[in-house]
């Protein structure tokens, strides 16, 4: 829903510059965590991944529904190499052991929609137990730097599909975030040109994004702007989903009109972010196209919470008619994905968004879905996060009971493993 600001960078970028930072800041990050002192750099660091067992815990596979007992998931270099009830798994005595005895044993969790511009923020995501994410942009590449981190540290962050920096009509201090960038600061009209967009696009990509974030609307997040005004058109929208495709990547789209969401579907985006107003012959498309929806319930609840009385009242108004949406959506078949739209320091559980789908009608087991199996095909993870099962990401989370009788337990996990290593 926003992007808080933060300072940029203080040298020139290239995207060689951004990976050799962002290496450098997964050294100093493994650092800090261990208390050792500082070494010379020496370029990327290998990944710290795990060895451990997970044993006698509750197994839950999502994609299946299946529930397992006295279960053992045994986790080698961080991925999984064997899961099952213990008779079947042979369990090496070398390793070490994590207890779950009483408790129940998920995949880590994925949050399709979060804005992470810090380690800090980062690190809270994972020990909320958000193992993987996708960005919703940042104002000057963190999110790329966090993907490189959670590559060699990934303990410190979530695995991640980076946005870079939001493709908007009105980029601010983001023409700061690159020299490439800066040159769209004279256009008068902002970045609304076929030519500004597909340049805009090219400069993400060139920096290493792995997905593209536009919008079609206003934010809901600030009461001085209108949600349902539309920003950029049909054809305006196409241009930024066909410089993305040429780069071999999809769009996720800030959505909430009727017309503005149609239009981006129509358009070719991936995923339809929010979402409040889509209408049902959108959904029809969505589902004929494969297009995602990722409705982000939890920003919107928490726009009821505000203190300022026009946010309030909108939070207030938007959360029933998405629940909605949310609901006719999943009838529909179209595919669903949990993101929570962390923004400005403070990072929700990613259980919260699973408990907000399972208050808007979906099932306990396919609410876990949209946090799970489902945000994992739409982040291009389906082989590796989502599920405990072999060759899958030793990301696991456990929990103190039974999800499928009440999701809320999502939303405070007892232990987060990532990569085989226990935080």
């Amino acid at each position: 829903m926003c992007v808080e600001p933060a300072p940029p960078p203080s040298a020139r970028l290239t995207r060689r510059g951004v990976l050799a930072a962002s290496a450098a800041l997964a050294g100093t990050a493994i650092v800090l965590a261990s208390g050792a002192a500082p070494a010379a750099a020496s370029g990327p660091r290998p990944a710290r991944t795990g060895d451990l067992v997970v044993e006698g815990g509750t197994l839950l596979d999502p994609a299946t529904g299946e529930v397992t007992e006295d279960a053992v998931v045994v986790i080698r270099d961080g991925v999984v190499a064997a899961a099952g009830p213990r008779p079947r798994v042979r369990v090496p005595a070398d390793l070490p052991r994590l207890d779950a005895h009483g408790q129940w044993v998920l995949p880590g969790l994925i949050d399709a929609h979060i804005h992470l511009n810090t380690a800090a923020e980062a690190r809270d995501a994972v020990r909320r137990g958000a193992t993987s994410a996708r960005s919703g942009s940042t104002n000057f590449y963190q999110d790329i730097a966090v993907r490189e981190l959670a590559r060699q540290a990934p303990e410190l962050a979530p695995r991640l599909r980076a946005a870079g920096i939001f493709v908007t009509p009105d980029l601010g201090d983001t023409v700061l975030a690159d020299p490439d960038l800066t040159a769209l600061a004279r256009l008068k009209d902002g970045v609304r040109s076929a030519q500004a967009l597909r340049h805009a696009v090219a400069v993400n990509l060139a920096r290493g994004a792995d997905v593209v974030k536009t919008r079609v609307n206003e934010r809901a997040g600030l009461p001085e702007q209108d949600p349902l005004a539309q920003v950029y058109s049909y054809d305006q929208l196409s241009e930024v989903v066909a410089a993305a495709r040429r780069g071999g990547k999809g769009v996720l789209c800030h959505s909430y009109s009727e017309r503005g969401c149609h239009d981006a579907v129509t358009a070719g985006i991936r995923s339809l972010e929010h979402g409040v107003f889509v209408a049902e012959r959108t959904l029809h498309e969505m589902r004929r196209r494969g297009t995602y929806f990722t409705p982000t319930l939890t920003a919107i609840a928490g726009l009821a919470e505000s203190s300022d009385p026009v946010l309030a009242e909108r939070g207030r108004a938007y959360l029933p008619v998405l629940k909605r949406a949310v609901l006719a959506a999943h009838s529909m078949g179209v595919p669903l994905a949990a993101g929570t739209d962390s923004s400005g320091g403070t990072v929700k559980p990613i259980g919260r968004e699973v408990e907000l789908m399972r208050a808007a009608g979906l099932s306990a087991l396919d609410a876990i879905r949209t946090a799970t199996t489902g945000a994992a095909r739409l982040l291009g993870l389906d082989g590796t996060a989502g599920r405990l099962t072999r060759g899958h990401a030793g990301d696991v989370v456990l929990l103190a009971s039974d999800p499928l009788a009440d999701v809320s337990v999502l939303k405070s996990p007892s232990r987060v493993v990532r990569s085989g290593i226990a935080l």
